[in-house]
This record gives structure tokens, C-alpha cells and sequence, in this order.
């Protein structure tokens, strides 16, 4: 009796915080009407791109008082576009609710100053679809979705997972985030080309791995259309100087000037 009353107090629970959460985004939404001038032509999102940590206060919690902080740091030292919760901002060490608070103080904090690109993926596609959800509503400009993780899904099982998102989203452009060293799976060039070809809004591909053969492979099966970002930034300069990727997602942590002072020195945003 006693388990069962514990479980219908936390479905309720569950549900509760749930309804809170949309009638908040809701609230939002119709709150800021933004122009997300960035989503309307994803190629605007361009240059060195700083993908910011999470702070967390001496209890546990997210610091948004110091996110806040290190975004304006970033916009004044002239980083071309914010994104949170890639591997950096540690999304996995946090929940759904903390995931997307984090993205309403950056937005406010962006103002629609320069693209914002959140990461929105995770190993669960419900927990994926809510967080890009909550991206769309709070004004990204477009979402970073991660492989699943530790599932090691088959290429016709990624090429599934990313059709799920990007027919969810259809006003929302989807970038896929091919990181194999932390994720156990690498999107091969093959699948981000079918997606590529398959849905308009699936517009790009951030790339971390050294293997620059693998980088070429991408360009050549989906040509110049497709936008590329390198999450290795010893790669950013020769695909720069290459003329094949005209876009790049760096760390720019201690130093986002010298990130927009190359990519300007070498027409690149």
C-alpha cells in the first residue's frame, strides 16, 4: 500500500513539474516574439562559435548568476555565436528542467545579438525531442543534437533518430554533433548525406575528430551547401584556409579573441 501511494505521489508529481514546464515555455514564447533573425537563413551562423560550460554554485546547483557572466564575456570579446550544453556545458551531469533553464538565461542574455546554438540531444529521443522543443520556444536558432550515446545504434538506426527530430522540427534547422570519441558511434558521411538530401532543415554537421579524411568524405558526398563546424581546433584553420568549410565551432574558453581574430584573417566570418 505504502509503495503504491509513493508511486501515484510521483507520477503526479511527474506530471505537475511537466505541465509547469510548458505553460512556462508557452508563457515565454509569446513573452519575448523574438525574430530569430539567425534560424530564417542558417547560414548567417557562421565564425568561431564558443560552446560556454556550465557553472555550478558550492551546493550543486546551476550558477546562472556566472552563466550570464561568461556569456557577456564571450559577446564582448567578439565570439560570432554562443552554444550550451555540448560535451563542454556537461549535459549529461544535469536534468531536463536544469537544461533548459540554462537555456532561457542565455537567451536572455544573447537577445538575439548573435546565433545560439544549444545542444538539445541525448540518449533518450523523448527527452531529445522535449529539450529541442524547448529550444524552438525559447528562441534558438538552431539545435545541436548529439548522436545517442553508449547505445552504439547502426547507421540506419542514427538516420532513424535524426528523421524523427528533423520531421518533428520543420521550422527549426538541426545540426548533428558527430562526436565518436565520447559517444562510442561516428555518423558516416553516407548517413549525413541521405539527411542532408532528405530534409531541408537538416542543414549541417559539427564535426569532432581528428580524422580529417573523414571531413573530406563529408564535403565531398553533400558538396559546399552543407554547413560544417570543427569542434578540434587544430582543424579549424586548414578547413578555413581550405575554402571547404566556411564555419567553425570552437572552445574559446580562455581566449575568444584570437577565435574571431583568425577567422576574420582569413574571410571566414
Amino acid at each position: 500500500m505504502r509503495q503504491e501511494l509513493h508511486h501515484e505521489l510521483h507520477h503526479e508529481l511527474r506530471h505537475e513539474l511537466h505541465h509547469e514546464l510548458r505553460h512556462e515555455l508557452r508563457h515565454e514564447r509569446h513573452r519575448r516574439r523574438r525574430g530569430v533573425k539567425f534560424r530564417s537563413d542558417p547560414s548567417t551562423i557562421r565564425g568561431s562559435i564558443a560552446p560556454v560550460i556550465t557553472p555550478f554554485t558550492a551546493e550543486g546547483a546551476v550558477d546562472h548568476g556566472s552563466l550570464a557572466g561568461l556569456i557577456r564575456f564571450q559577446l564582448e570579446a567578439g565570439s560570432h555565436g554562443i552554444s550550451l550544453g555540448g560535451s563542454t556545458g556537461e549535459p549529461s551531469a544535469q536534468s531536463v528542467a536544469e537544461r533548459i533553464a540554462g537555456m532561457r538565461t542565455a537567451v536572455g542574455v544573447i537577445d538575439d545579438r548573435v546565433p545560439f546554438l544549444p545542444g538539445t540531444g541525448s540518449h533518450k529521443l523523448d527527452q531529445t525531442l522535449e529539450l529541442t522543443t524547448a529550444a524552438r520556444e525559447l528562441g534558438a536558432d538552431a539545435a545541436l543534437v548529439i548522436t545517442p550515446y553508449y547505445a552504439r545504434p547502426t547507421q540506419e538506426g542514427l538516420y532513424t533518430w535524426y528523421a524523427t527530430v528533423a520531421r518533428e522540427f520543420p521550422d527549426l534547422p538541426i545540426v548533428a554533433y558527430d562526436v565518436p570519441s565520447r559517444t562510442a558511434v561516428d555518423i558516416a558521411p553516407e548517413t549525413v548525406k541521405r539527411l542532408f538530401t532528405d530534409f531541408e532543415n537538416f542543414v549541417g554537421v559539427k564535426e569532432t575528430t581528428k580524422d580529417f579524411e573523414h571531413f573530406s568524405r563529408v564535403l565531398h558526398a553533400c558538396g559546399r551547401s552543407l554547413l560544417v563546424w570543427s569542434g578540434i581546433e587544430l582543424l579549424c584553420l586548414p578547413l578555413l584556409a581550405a575554402r571547404r568549410s566556411r564555419f567553425r565551432l570552437r572552445r574559446g574558453q580562455p581566449g575568444p579573441e584570437r577565435g574571431g581574430t583568425d577567422v576574420r584573417a582569413v574571410g571566414g566570418g
